[in-house]
C-alpha cells in the first residue's frame, strides 16, 4: 500500500481529504497539521517521511488570512514559500510525489479571458507574491512536483465565504457585496476529488509534473455568488445589493478577474468538473444538517 502524506489537515481542502480518505483504503493515509508537524521544520518533515515511507505528500498548508498577510510577510513567507521548498527537497530525496495546492492570486486580475497556465504571473498582494514563490521554490527544488492553482475555495469546514454569508444572510436584514470581481468558487471536496484522480492516474503511470488550474466550472461575481447562497439556503430575509470594490476597502488587491482556465488538467487527468451552483447546493444541504 502507498503512503500519503496530507500537510494542512485540519484547514478545508485537508477535512475534505480525510472524507475521501475513508473511501480510498488501498492508500495509507497520514494527516498533519502544525500541532504534529511543522513543515517550517525541515528535519522533522525528514524524519516524519522517511519513518513512514512516504510515497505522496499532499500539501494543503497555507498561510491564507489575505489581508492579514499585508502586516505579516515574513511568516507568510516561511509558510507559503519555505516550507514549501522543503516539502519540494524532502520529496526529491525520498523519491516522492508532490501535490501543492497554490492560488489564482498569483496574477493581477487585469485579463477578460480565463487565465491558462503559461500566462505572466503578476502577484499584487504579499499572499499572492509569497504563494508564487512558493511555486518557484517547489519547481526547483522538485520539477517533478504538480502545482494545482485554485480561487475562492469553500466548504463545511473552517471559516469561508460561504458560511460567513450564510450567517450574516440570517443576522441581517441587508448585505452590501462586490460585484467587480469575477471568479470561479470551488467546493474543497471537488478539489479533493481531483487530487485523488491524480495519485490514481500516477498508479497507473500517467503523472505529468507541471502547474495547473482548478476550479469549479462557470463564472460569477461575489454578489451572483452571495445571492446563490442565500437562494440555496432559504434565506429571503436579507436584501443583497451589488457594490464596487472601491466602496469597500481592504487592506490587500485582490484580482478583479480571475477566471482560471482548465482544459489542460481535464485533459491530463481525464477529469470531469461539476457546475459551480451544483456544488454549492451540496455544500448547503451539508451545512443544513450540522
Amino acid at each position: 500500500m502507498k503512503n500519503i502524506l496530507v500537510t494542512g489537515a485540519n484547514g478545508q481542502l485537508g477535512n475534505e481529504m480525510r472524507l475521501l480518505a475513508k473511501e480510498n483504503t488501498q492508500y495509507n493515509f497520514f494527516f498533519t497539521d502544525v500541532d504534529t508537524l511543522d513543515i517550517c521544520d525541515k528535519e522533522a518533515v525528514l524524519t516524519y517521511a522517511t519513518g513512514n515511507k512516504i510515497n505522496y505528500i499532499i500539501n494543503c498548508a497555507a498561510y491564507t488570512a489575505v489581508d492579514n498577510a499585508e502586516d505579516n510577510e515574513a511568516l507568510c513567507r516561511k509558510i507559503n514559500r519555505d516550507a514549501v521548498r522543503n516539502l519540494g527537497e524532502i520529496a526529491a530525496l525520498i523519491h516522492a510525489k508532490v501535490i501543492h495546492v497554490s492560488t489564482d492570486y498569483v496574477f493581477d486580475g487585469t485579463k477578460h479571458i480565463p487565465y491558462v497556465e503559461t500566462d505572466p504571473t503578476c502577484p499584487d498582494s504579499v499572499y499572492g507574491r509569497t504563494k508564487l514563490a512558493g511555486e518557484e521554490a517547489l519547481s526547483a527544488a522538485c520539477p517533478e512536483a504538480v502545482i494545482i492553482r485554485t480561487a475562492w475555495l469553500y466548504s463545511e469546514f473552517g471559516n469561508n465565504f460561504v458560511k460567513t454569508m450564510l450567517r450574516l444572510g440570517s443576522e441581517r436584514e441587508r448585505l452590501n457585496v462586490i460585484f467587480d470581481q469575477v471568479g470561479t468558487p470551488t467546493y474543497a471536496a471537488d478539489l479533493a476529488l481531483a487530487i485523488m484522480e491524480i495519485v490514481r492516474n500516477a498508479e497507473k503511470g500517467n503523472f505529468q509534473p507541471g502547474i495547473y488550474h482548478f476550479s469549479d466550472e462557470g463564472v460569477c461575481s461575489w454578489y451572483d455568488f452571495t445571492v446563490s447562497i442565500l437562494r440555496m439556503a432559504g434565506i429571503v430575509s436579507c436584501t443583497v445589493t451589488p457594490i464596487e470594490t472601491k466602496d469597500y476597502p481592504a487592506k490587500a488587491s485582490r484580482p478583479h478577474y480571475s477566471v482560471l482556465n482548465k482544459g489542460k488538467i481535464k485533459s491530463t487527468y481525464h477529469l470531469t468538473i461539476p457546475h459551480w451552483e451544483q456544488s454549492l447546493a451540496k455544500c448547503i444541504e451539508k451545512l443544513k444538517k450540522q
